[in-house]
């Protein structure tokens, strides 16, 4: 690393890929533990190579330099192999620096994440400055990028055939230009991982995403996968309604109800972009909590189960990736093109509600829920 690179990483201060230590000392077992928890979570967390400068002031960030017994890669090397599962790829260089030494561990940026303490079995991350367990949907979704599992295409156990709309198989396959007839659909839908043959009892199961995707009748299996909307201004719907169904089919149909129960002055396409990034990008491993929507007079709730971040702040915070494969299939079968341009729906949301009224994000680790509150029909009268 060349003394720029090095002024740049000091100037920036403390983050997710950056942490300084005053000193670190190798011959004591708490030291080398927190050494190798903290080298997991830089390596766990997004954003590239990440770097343990040694020689700085935690608190002050004052460079005071490294003096006494150096170690060497080769230590460096012993202790995260032996304490990291996988080992991860590390060195360790020394840097003159305002006349000081540094000692700087260059934590790369390697495939096998996420990275495990072989010690208690925990997986760490980096919150900001501060190292932290990883969360379930944080480990599932480095699973997705790196190991290739995919929750999506897990078989549903007690689903079959039965419940498949073929209807919508055969137009998502026509869709990608692709000839099915009832000869090969079982084995293009196979291929597509829509199904999966489960040896143990000889019989075809649905995958999780199958169901999402291609089944009117998928609450029977994953009762869960609903729209609950609370209504509380408009006494000619019920108060409790249910919306359940293939996923695009609960999109149209929530979307109707909504267009009719709220007042028609009212920028309802604020709240159908934040409805169809919920139906895309929640946590469908969370069994006991639903999309819901929440409509009072003073405000209206959005509600998805699972956190979309890592952190609170909607400019730098990492999203978390989740349903690309139910991606692929809502962005080839929505003739309404909803899902073309998902990226940017926050501030698609901001932008119906200029000058009318505030929205607010809420991303709760805690709560494992995000939320989106929009303002309330009293402003629109």
């Amino acid at each position: 690393m060349d003394k720029k690179r090095l002024f740049n990483l000091i100037k920036k201060g403390e983050g997710t890929k950056v942490d300084y230590k005053q000193k670190i000392d190798l011959e004591m077992e708490s030291s080398r533990k927190e050494l190798a928890k903290d080298i997991c979570a830089i390596a766990n967390s997004k954003g590239g190579r990440g770097y343990l400068i040694i020689g700085i002031e935690d608190k002050t960030k004052k460079i005071v330099g490294i003096e006494g017994k150096k170690y060497s890669e080769e230590q460096l090397q012993q202790i995260v192999s032996s304490r990291c599962e996988p080992p991860i790829p590390v060195s360790l260089e020394f840097i003159n620096f305002d006349n000081k030494e540094l000692a700087v561990i260059n934590i790369y940026d390697g495939p096998q994440k996420p990275y495990q303490s072989r010690e208690n079995g925990a997986f760490y991350i980096r919150r900001g400055s501060t190292t932290d367990t990883m969360r379930k949907e944080e480990i599932i979704s480095a699973l997705q990028e790196n190991l290739n599992l995919n929750l999506e295409l897990c078989p549903i156990v007690k689903s079959d055939m039965s419940c498949v709309n073929m209807k919508l198989v055969h137009k998502y396959f026509n869709l990608k230009g692709i000839d099915v007839d009832d000869n090969n659909i079982i084995s293009f839908a196979e291929n597509a991982s829509i199904i999966t043959f489960d040896k143990d009892s000889n019989r075809y199961m649905v995958t999780l995403g199958g169901l999402l995707v291609f089944s009117d009748i998928n609450s029977l299996y994953v009762p869960h996968n609903m729209i609950r909307i609370i209504n509380k201004i408009n006494k000619n719907f019920k108060e409790n309604i249910i919306i359940q169904g293939n996923l695009l089919s609960m999109l149209d149909n929530c979307e109707d109800i909504l267009k009719k129960i709220l007042p028609k002055t009212y920028p309802v396409n604020g709240i159908f972009e934040g409805l169809r990034n919920a139906v895309l990008y929640r946590d469908y491993t969370l069994y006991y909590k639903e999309i819901e929507i929440i409509l009072n007079y003073n405000s209206i709730m959005l509600i998805s189960p699972g956190a979309l971040m890592n952190g609170k702040n909607l400019n730098s915070s990492q999203y978390l990736k989740r349903n690309m494969w139910i991606y692929e299939k809502l962005i080839t079968m929505d003739s309404e093109e909803r899902f073309v341009n998902t990226g940017r729906g926050f501030f698609r949301m901001k932008r119906y509600f200029k000058g009318k009224g505030r929205l607010t994000f809420v991303n709760s680790i805690k709560e494992n829920s995000f939320k989106i509150i929009y303002p309330g029909i009293s402003l629109f009268k």
